[in-house]
């Protein structure tokens, strides 16, 4: 049961990190310092990809499963299990990936140009 519990923590926690990456920056125009968080968070999203160094909160989801007795993650990992495919068609992943980043863009426009 705890372990399950740790599996679906982690899975939750994954979706708000994703979400806050895709509009977090929209955030920081109401509340400025967070800006800096996004700014790590956003770091984090494009050396994941660039590297492929896997995710800690995909590693304990998959602990957490495997404890559980449950199937673990495919060796793909949460956004291939999850979100490829699901949300959309994992051909369109590269236009799904300019998607966020151009959100990302226009959030720091947005957060610049309020600045002054």
């Amino acid at each position: 049961m705890m372990y399950r519990l740790v599996a679906d923590a982690a899975m939750v926690v994954h979706f708000l990190f994703l979400a806050y990456m895709a509009v977090g920056g929209f955030l920081a125009w109401r509340w400025r310092r967070t800006i800096w968080i996004h700014l790590a968070v956003a770091a984090w999203g494009v050396s994941s990809i660039v590297t492929g160094v896997e995710c800690p909160l995909t590693l304990a989801e998959d602990w957490g499963r495997r404890q559980a007795g449950m199937e673990g993650l495919p060796a793909s990992g949460f956004i291939d299990h999850y979100i490829e495919g699901v949300i959309y068609p994992e051909a369109y992943t590269n236009l799904a990936r300019l998607g966020v980043a151009v959100l990302v863009l226009f959030s720091y426009v947005g957060y610049v140009l309020r600045r002054q």
